[in-house]
Protein backbone atom coordinates (compact mmCIF):
# COMPACT_ATOMS: atom_id res chain seq x y z
CA UNK A 1 0.00 0.00 0.00
CA UNK A 2 2.04 3.25 -1.26
CA UNK A 3 2.08 6.09 1.54
CA UNK A 4 -0.97 8.38 1.78
CA UNK A 5 -0.37 11.74 1.60
CA UNK A 6 -4.05 13.60 2.64
CA UNK A 7 -5.61 11.69 5.66
CA UNK A 8 -9.37 12.39 6.42
CA UNK A 9 -10.40 10.84 10.58
CA UNK A 10 -13.69 11.09 10.84
CA UNK A 11 -16.31 10.22 14.14
CA UNK A 12 -19.62 11.92 14.74
CA UNK A 13 -19.40 15.29 16.07
CA UNK A 14 -15.55 16.60 15.68
CA UNK A 15 -15.41 17.05 19.25
CA UNK A 16 -13.88 14.27 20.88
CA UNK A 17 -12.46 10.91 19.04
CA UNK A 18 -11.65 13.02 15.80
CA UNK A 19 -9.25 16.04 16.82
CA UNK A 20 -7.86 13.86 19.24
CA UNK A 21 -6.84 11.82 16.56
CA UNK A 22 -6.57 14.19 14.55
CA UNK A 23 -3.46 16.24 17.15
CA UNK A 24 -1.79 12.89 17.60
CA UNK A 25 -1.48 11.54 13.82
CA UNK A 26 0.17 15.35 13.20
CA UNK A 27 2.60 14.91 15.97
CA UNK A 28 3.33 11.15 14.95
CA UNK A 29 3.94 12.16 11.53
CA UNK A 30 6.21 15.08 12.39
CA UNK A 31 7.98 12.80 14.82
CA UNK A 32 8.47 9.75 11.51
CA UNK A 33 8.86 12.58 9.15
CA UNK A 34 5.91 11.42 7.10
CA UNK A 35 4.83 13.88 4.51
CA UNK A 36 1.31 14.08 5.26
CA UNK A 37 -1.40 16.28 5.84
CA UNK A 38 -4.48 15.38 8.41
CA UNK A 39 -7.71 16.50 8.64
CA UNK A 40 -10.65 15.88 10.31
CA UNK A 41 -14.56 15.71 10.32
CA UNK A 42 -17.95 14.54 11.50
CA UNK A 43 -20.60 12.77 10.04
CA UNK A 44 -22.90 14.63 12.02
CA UNK A 45 -21.02 17.66 13.13
CA UNK A 46 -21.86 21.06 13.06
CA UNK A 47 -18.79 23.85 11.96
CA UNK A 48 -17.39 25.60 14.45
CA UNK A 49 -18.10 24.21 17.82
CA UNK A 50 -14.83 23.66 20.12
CA UNK A 51 -13.48 20.44 20.72
CA UNK A 52 -14.84 19.09 24.21
CA UNK A 53 -12.98 20.01 27.42
CA UNK A 54 -12.36 16.78 28.36
CA UNK A 55 -10.68 15.61 24.78
CA UNK A 56 -8.84 19.25 24.91
CA UNK A 57 -7.51 18.13 28.68
CA UNK A 58 -6.29 14.86 27.65
CA UNK A 59 -4.90 16.26 24.13
CA UNK A 60 -3.20 18.73 26.84
CA UNK A 61 -1.88 16.02 29.17
CA UNK A 62 0.04 14.77 25.93
CA UNK A 63 1.45 18.18 25.27
CA UNK A 64 -0.51 18.24 21.98
CA UNK A 65 -2.03 21.40 20.25
CA UNK A 66 -5.58 21.66 20.25
CA UNK A 67 -7.18 21.64 16.94
CA UNK A 68 -9.49 24.22 16.02
CA UNK A 69 -13.20 24.28 15.95
CA UNK A 70 -14.87 21.33 14.52
CA UNK A 71 -16.03 20.37 10.55
CA UNK A 72 -18.89 18.81 8.66
CA UNK A 73 -17.77 16.62 6.71
CA UNK A 74 -18.45 17.34 3.05
CA UNK A 75 -17.89 15.76 -0.28
CA UNK A 76 -15.16 18.04 -1.50
CA UNK A 77 -13.56 16.78 2.12
CA UNK A 78 -14.13 12.97 1.81
CA UNK A 79 -12.59 13.72 -2.46
CA UNK A 80 -9.52 15.31 -0.81
CA UNK A 81 -8.91 13.13 1.10
CA UNK A 82 -6.20 9.97 0.55
CA UNK A 83 -6.76 7.48 3.26
CA UNK A 84 -10.21 7.90 5.25
CA UNK A 85 -9.81 7.09 8.58
CA UNK A 86 -13.17 6.72 11.12
CA UNK A 87 -13.66 6.11 14.72
CA UNK A 88 -16.00 3.29 14.21
CA UNK A 89 -17.61 0.63 11.51
CA UNK A 90 -20.80 2.84 11.93
CA UNK A 91 -18.77 5.90 11.01
CA UNK A 92 -17.53 3.82 7.39
CA UNK A 93 -20.53 2.77 6.52
CA UNK A 94 -22.39 6.36 6.98
CA UNK A 95 -19.23 7.66 4.95
CA UNK A 96 -20.01 5.04 1.94
CA UNK A 97 -23.58 5.80 2.13
CA UNK A 98 -23.08 9.20 1.09
CA UNK A 99 -19.99 9.37 -0.94
CA UNK A 100 -19.56 5.74 -2.39
CA UNK A 101 -16.53 6.57 -4.26
CA UNK A 102 -14.95 7.04 -0.68
CA UNK A 103 -14.97 2.90 -1.60
CA UNK A 104 -10.98 1.68 -1.64
CA UNK A 105 -9.69 4.39 0.87
CA UNK A 106 -11.57 4.47 3.65
CA UNK A 107 -10.77 2.26 6.44
CA UNK A 108 -11.88 2.00 10.77
CA UNK A 109 -8.68 3.21 12.15
CA UNK A 110 -8.06 -0.31 14.24
CA UNK A 111 -9.04 -1.99 10.63
CA UNK A 112 -5.96 -0.11 8.93
CA UNK A 113 -3.65 -0.47 11.87
CA UNK A 114 -4.55 -4.18 12.05
CA UNK A 115 -4.72 -4.77 8.22
CA UNK A 116 -2.50 -7.56 7.25
CA UNK A 117 -2.96 -9.81 11.00
CA UNK A 118 -4.91 -12.49 10.58
CA UNK A 119 -8.32 -10.63 11.59
CA UNK A 120 -8.39 -9.28 8.56
CA UNK A 121 -8.92 -12.81 6.86
CA UNK A 122 -11.71 -13.12 9.22
CA UNK A 123 -13.44 -10.06 8.59
CA UNK A 124 -13.37 -10.20 4.73
CA UNK A 125 -14.47 -13.50 5.13
CA UNK A 126 -17.64 -11.99 6.79
CA UNK A 127 -18.23 -9.37 4.82
CA UNK A 128 -18.17 -11.62 1.87
CA UNK A 129 -20.72 -14.03 3.89
CA UNK A 130 -23.01 -10.78 4.80
CA UNK A 131 -22.84 -9.32 0.81
CA UNK A 132 -23.85 -12.92 0.03
CA UNK A 133 -26.55 -13.09 2.58
CA UNK A 134 -28.37 -9.46 1.89
CA UNK A 135 -27.92 -10.55 -1.89
CA UNK A 136 -29.98 -13.39 -0.69
CA UNK A 137 -32.31 -12.00 1.41
CA UNK A 138 -33.50 -9.47 -1.91
CA UNK A 139 -33.64 -12.66 -3.92
CA UNK A 140 -36.57 -14.19 -1.17
CA UNK A 141 -33.56 -17.15 -0.48
CA UNK A 142 -31.63 -17.73 3.28
CA UNK A 143 -28.42 -18.27 4.50
CA UNK A 144 -27.40 -21.60 4.49
CA UNK A 145 -27.02 -22.65 8.04
CA UNK A 146 -23.15 -23.90 7.03
CA UNK A 147 -22.67 -20.30 6.19
CA UNK A 148 -24.43 -18.79 9.20
CA UNK A 149 -22.87 -20.82 11.15
CA UNK A 150 -19.62 -19.29 10.29
CA UNK A 151 -20.72 -16.24 10.37
CA UNK A 152 -21.52 -16.46 13.71
CA UNK A 153 -18.27 -17.98 14.79
CA UNK A 154 -16.26 -15.10 12.34
CA UNK A 155 -17.71 -12.45 14.76
CA UNK A 156 -17.28 -14.32 17.92
CA UNK A 157 -13.40 -14.31 17.10
CA UNK A 158 -12.89 -10.45 15.53
CA UNK A 159 -11.85 -7.72 17.45
CA UNK A 160 -13.95 -4.84 17.75
CA UNK A 161 -12.38 -1.83 15.26
CA UNK A 162 -14.73 0.05 17.26
CA UNK A 163 -12.97 3.22 19.34
CA UNK A 164 -15.65 3.85 21.67
CA UNK A 165 -17.37 7.17 22.20
CA UNK A 166 -16.16 9.13 25.34
CA UNK A 167 -18.90 11.71 24.63
CA UNK A 168 -20.47 13.03 28.30
CA UNK A 169 -18.53 10.87 30.54
CA UNK A 170 -15.72 12.30 32.71
CA UNK A 171 -11.71 12.87 32.02
CA UNK A 172 -11.07 9.64 32.62
CA UNK A 173 -13.38 8.00 30.04
CA UNK A 174 -11.23 10.90 27.59
CA UNK A 175 -8.37 9.85 28.93
CA UNK A 176 -8.69 6.04 27.96
CA UNK A 177 -10.21 6.95 24.64
CA UNK A 178 -7.13 8.96 23.95
CA UNK A 179 -4.57 6.26 24.55
CA UNK A 180 -6.83 3.74 22.60
CA UNK A 181 -6.69 5.94 19.90
CA UNK A 182 -2.78 6.96 20.22
CA UNK A 183 -2.25 3.04 20.41
CA UNK A 184 -3.60 2.46 16.74
CA UNK A 185 -1.89 5.51 15.33
CA UNK A 186 0.71 4.20 16.39
CA UNK A 187 1.06 1.33 14.39
CA UNK A 188 -0.80 2.74 11.70
CA UNK A 189 1.84 5.76 11.24
CA UNK A 190 4.65 3.01 11.46
CA UNK A 191 3.14 1.00 8.68
CA UNK A 192 2.87 4.51 7.07
CA UNK A 193 6.85 5.18 7.56
CA UNK A 194 7.54 1.53 5.79
CA UNK A 195 5.32 1.96 3.04
CA UNK A 196 7.28 5.33 1.55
Amino acid sequence: MSQPSRILIVCTGNTCRSPMAESMLRKLAEQKSLPIEVKSAGVSAVNGLPVSSHAAEALRKRDLPVPEGSSALTAETAEWADLILTMTSGHKRAVLERYPSAAGKIYTLKEYALSGEAAMADLAEAERIYADWQLKQALGESLSAEDRERLLELQRRLPSFDVADPFGGPLEVYESCAEEIAEALEIAASKMAESD
